[in-house]
C-alpha cells in the first residue's frame, strides 16, 4: 500500500507554522521539525527585553496550536543534514526523516559581520533567551548604578548603545529610554544622573524601508524620548568596556563607555540555506538566502521550497522580499495551496506577494507606519500598530493577556514583567562578580 505523501516542515515560525495549519485537508501527512516546542510572535520580542510583557503572552505551544490534527506530528530536535538527493532530514538525535516535499522555513539569526567575538558583549534579540537576557542586563545596570559611588563607573552603567537603525533597533531605544526615563527615575530614588541611550546607524537614516518624512519622524521622536542618534557611523568595536563608533566620511573614531551594548545591525540566513544550496547546485546571496523561482521552489528541484527569511525570494519588479514575518506567513499559506494544488492535479499559480505596509513603534504613542501609502504618526498610528500586532498573534487567550497588560501598562505608565532572571550567562556573570544577585527561579514548583 502507498504511503500518503509526505511534508517535512522545518521551522514552526510564521511562514513553517502556516505550512502545517493550511494542509489540514490535503492527503499528506505533516512532520513539523523545531528545536523548541512554541511558536513565537518575534515582533514582540523588545517588549519581553523591556518588561512590558513576559514570554508567556507571545510564545503558543505548537501542540496547542495544531490539537487534534493527527496529520501532523511534530518533531522537537536539531536538524544535522538534509540529504537533498536521497530525500531526508537527518537530525542531531540520530532520527532520519524522509520526505517527498521539503519545506524549509530555518529562519535566520544574528550577523556580527565577521566579528563574531562581539556576540559576547552585544547581545542580538532572535530567541525568548535573548529578550531575557538583555531584559536582565538592562536591569541589573540600574541596580548597580544604584550601589555605585564611582561617578565614572555609574555613567557606564546608565549607558545604553543600541546598534541598528531598523525597526528592532529603534523600537528598543524607544523602549529603554522610556523605561529609563519614565519609570526608574521615580524608583532609584539614590541615582541622581540621568541615564543615556545611544543609538548607531551605519547608514544616513533610520529605517530604510520608509520615506524621509516618516524617518526624519522617527529620528524627532527618539531625540524627544532623549536618545541620541548617532547616524552614518560604523561600530569597530564592542568589548566589555563599550563600543567604538567610526565617522564613515572623515574616519574620526567616537568611543562610548557603556556596559549594556545590543545588536540590532544585521541578520543572516540559517546555516541550513548554505546546505540546501550545496545540495541543489546553485549559490546563496550575500546574507545566506537561497534563491527560488515564482513558486518559491529551488530551482531544478520542485520537491523543495524554501521560505521566510532563508529565502531570497522577487517580487513582481524583480525586488528582493524583505524579511519581515507578513512575508513569511503570506509565504507560508501559498506553500500549502501550491502543495494542495500538486496533489490534486493543479498547476499552481506564481507566488504574489501582497504589501500590506510597513510600520515601526518608537515608544508610547510614538509610532511611524506606511500602509498602501497612506503615511501614519502619532497615536493614530501607534494605535493601527497595536491592533495588527494583536490580530497576528496566533491564539486568541495570547490577545487578550497582551491587550490587557498593554492597556495597565499605558495606565499605570509601569512595566510589570519587570523580572530579573538567571540565565547561563549571567550565571558566569555571578561567578566573575559574586556582588551580582539575581533571582532563581523556584524549582520546587511549577512555574
Amino acid at each position: 500500500m502507498a504511503h500518503r505523501h509526505r511534508v517535512v516542515v522545518i521551522g514552526g515560525g510564521f511562514a513553517g507554522l502556516s505550512v502545517a495549519k493550511r494542509l489540514r485537508h490535503a492527503k499528506a501527512d505533516v512532520t513539523l521539525i523545531d528545536r523548541r516546542n512554541f511558536h513565537l510572535f518575534q515582533p514582540l520580542l523588545y517588549q519581553v527585553a523591556t518588561g512590558s510583557l513576559s514570554p508567556a503572552n507571545i510564545a503558543a505551544p505548537l501542540r496547542a496550536v495544531l490539537r487534534g490534527r493527527k496529520d501532523v506530528h511534530i518533531v522537537l530536535g536539531d536538524v544535522r543534514r538534509i540529504d537533498v538527493e536521497n530525500r531526508s532530514v537527518m537530525l542531531e538525535e540520530g532520527d532520519d526523516v524522509p520526505y517527498d516535499t521539503l519545506v524549509c522555513a530555518a529562519g535566520a539569526t544574528h550577523d556580527y559581520f565577521g566579528h563574531d567575538e562581539w556576540a559576547e558583549h552585544a547581545r542580538g534579540l532572535k530567541t525568548v533567551e535573548d529578550a531575557t537576557e538583555i531584559r536582565r542586563r538592562v536591569l541589573m545596570a540600574f541596580e548597580k548604578a544604584a550601589r555605585c559611588a564611582d561617578p565614572a563607573e555609574r555613567a557606564s552603567h546608565l549607558t545604553f548603545v543600541v546598534v541598528g537603525g531598523g525597526p528592532t533597533g529603534v523600537e528598543m531605544a524607544g523602549a529603554i529610554a522610556e523605561i529609563a526615563r519614565v519609570v526608574l527615575e521615580e524608583e532609584l530614588h539614590n541615582v541622581d544622573e540621568r541615564a543615556r541611550v545611544v543609538l548607531v546607524e551605519g547608514g544616513p537614516k533610520l529605517l530604510v524601508a520608509f520615506e524621509d518624512d516618516l524617518c526624519d519622524r522617527t529620528k524627532a521622536d527618539l531625540e524627544g524620548l532623549g536618545v541620541e542618534v548617532v547616524l552614518d557611523h560604523l561600530v569597530t568595536r564592542v568589548d566589555a568596556r563599550g563600543v567604538d563608533a567610526t565617522d564613515r566620511e572623515t574616519g574620526e573614531v567616537e568611543t562610548i563607555d557603556a556596559e549594556t551594548i545590543i545588536w540590532a545591525a544585521g541578520v543572516k540566513a540559517s546555516p541550513l540555506g548554505r546546505q540546501i544550496a550545496d545540495g541543489c547546485g546553485v549559490e546563496t546571496d550575500r546574507a545566506g538566502r537561497v534563491p527560488v523561482g515564482p513558486d518559491l521552489t529551488v530551482a531544478g528541484h520542485p520537491e523543495i521550497f524554501v521560505v521566510g527569511d532563508l529565502a531570497a525570494a522577487q517580487d513582481a519588479s524583480g525586488e528582493t522580499l524583505p524579511g519581515l514575518g507578513s512575508v513569511a506567513a503570506q509565504q507560508g499559506k501559498y506553500v500549502a495551496s501550491a502543495i494542495a494544488d500538486r496533489l490534486a492535479g493543479r498547476t499552481p499559480k506564481p507566488f504574489a506577494y501582497l504589501d500590506l505596509g510597513t510600520m515601526a513603534t518608537i515608544g508610547r504613542r510614538r509610532a511611524v507606519a506606511d500602509i498602501k501609502g497612506w503615511k501614519l504618526t502619532g497615536t493614530f498610528a501607534w494605535l493601527t500598530w497595536l491592533f495588527v500586532h494583536l490580530m497576528l498573534l496566533v491564539q486568541i487567550p495570547n490577545r487578550l493577556l497582551v491587550l490587557f497588560q498593554w492597556a495597565w501598562s499605558y495606565m499605570t505608565l509601569g512595566r510589570t514583567a519587570r523580572i530579573i532572571t538567571v540565565t547561563a550567562q549571567s550565571e558566569a556573570d555571578e561567578i566573575d562578580n559574586p556582588q551580582i544577585v539575581t533571582h532563581r527561579p523556584d524549582t520546587s514548583a511549577a512555574a
